[in-house]
């Protein structure tokens, strides 16, 4: 399998190089300070037994709901100092997602990745303003582009001087509510060198399909975790609930927090088979 530069994360651990995938996880959205620290704790003491490198994952504004009247979120000030909560007290590296460019700086004085969503990713601005807090950047793929449309993704950040760069798959739209994911796609961008990033939750979603909030099948998520690490991925993005049936957001996706433990085990076995050859 062809190796990708690696990118280090909080001057900690690396991604890429054909290393064993780190994991980026978390619930969706912080719904509490006391359940996002819980599910941090349930994080780190799995991935410290299976050897895995962590980088927790959660956002304080789901600033692109179905509905107007869903829950988004603490905002970005409680958002951040749970963040900072997490970051200090389990010491392990934060990453959230930003939408608009002047949130970029205060995020990036707290977080150690910034990640861009996928309906975002082509906006210019915001790109360049992640790029420039020096940050590891990690850039989920619209759901409209094609993964050849990535290569203009990072000549944006480099040009704004950041080579810090992951690649994130979430799944293309496949007609009305559906998203489907091309395995291809993960080879295709991992050959411009940068680590490449599954999401294994998002890409089971169906976007809108409940009408007013967004539908999904979890059931299919470590199947298809299991098939992108066969093609080759430096990285798996899993959301991460308590109970996700009654989440903020995306609880049809988001795996049960008792169920994650064995997933991965599962999965490092296939990606240590792979990383070999």
């Amino acid at each position: 399998m062809q190796s990708t530069k690696s990118v280090r994360v909080a001057e900690r651990f690396n991604i890429g190089g054909n290393e064993r995938f780190a994991l980026i996880a978390g619930p969706c959205a912080i719904e509490s300070e006391s359940m996002t620290m819980m599910v941090a704790e349930y994080l780190k003491k799995t991935c410290e037994e299976l050897g895995l490198h962590l980088v927790f994952k959660s956002s304080y504004d789901k600033a692109n709901r179905s509905s107007i009247h869903s829950p988004r979120g603490v905002g970005i000030e409680k958002g951040l100092a749970i963040l900072q909560k997490v970051k200090e007290e389990l010491n392990i590296p934060i990453v959230t997602d930003v939408h608009e460019t002047w949130q970029c700086a205060p995020v990036g004085d707290v977080v150690d990745m910034i990640q861009i969503p996928a309906f975002l990713s082509r906006q210019t601005d915001l790109l360049v303003a992640a790029a420039k807090t020096g940050k590891v950047i990690n850039v989920k793929k619209g759901q409209f582009m094609a993964p050849w449309d990535m290569k203009n993704v990072i000549n944006k950040l480099e040009e704004a001087g950041n080579e810090k760069i992951l690649l994130c798959e979430r799944g293309s739209s496949f007609g009305y509510n559906n998203l489907i994911v091309d395995m291809t796609g993960l080879v295709v961008m991992r050959s411009y060198g940068y680590p490449v990033v599954f999401d294994a939750t998002h890409s089971v979603q169906k976007p809108g399909g409940k009408g007013p909030s967004t539908g999904g099948n979890r059931e299919m998520v470590p199947p298809l975790m299991r098939a992108a690490l066969a093609v080759g991925v430096d990285s798996i993005f899993i959301e991460v609930h308590p109970d996700p049936d009654h989440a903020f957001s995306d609880g049809p996706n988001q795996l049960r927090m008792d169920d994650v433990r064995d997933i991965l085990q599962k999965a490092i076995e296939i990606d240590t088979i792979i990383k070999r050859q």
